[in-house]
């Protein structure tokens, strides 16, 4: 087990505040909650980030998502759960959360542009850059989950 580094939220008020603002942004820019967990949880599995899947599952179970497709998400391209929109976003999600493999593809933003109007893949964009950002915070300073 990894052992905490530093509480990041007491180190930089100011950093945090900016980082509190981009994330209440996310929430304003009119995309589907739901579909903004599944974002967040698929980025968070790709990082490897115990505290954010930890959280996210927990706020997507309370936004009415289901165990099932929570479990099969990381195979979500081999089952009919998750609907076109859900699938481009989760395709752009890969693609922008893993650009040191081969960069976002033509047909990951092609297939994006055809769910997405331009602002919402914009919108998108700034939802998966986020729980990037937050996912290197939490990993970075080694984030303990909360006990049971």
């Amino acid at each position: 087990m990894s052992t905490a580094r530093i509480d990041f939220y007491n180190a930089s008020p100011a950093a945090i505040k900016a980082m509190l603002t981009l994330e209440g942004s996310v929430g304003k820019l009119g995309l589907e909650p739901s579909l903004i967990e599944l974002v967040k949880m698929r980025a968070s599995q790709i990082n490897g980030c115990a505290f954010c899947l930890d959280m996210h599952s927990r706020d997507a179970r309370k936004a009415g998502e289901s165990e099932r497709r929570l479990h099969v998400l990381p195979a979500w391209r081999e089952t009919n759960l998750f609907s076109a929109r859900e699938q481009a976003a989760l395709a752009w999600t890969e693609a922008l959360t893993q650009v040191t493999q081969g960069h976002a593809s033509d047909a990951d933003y092609e297939f994006a542009k055809a769910e997405f109007s331009e602002a919402e893949l914009v919108n998108l964009t700034l939802a998966i850059t986020t729980i990037n950002a937050w996912n290197r915070f939490a990993i970075g300073f080694r984030s303990q989950l909360p006990q049971l």
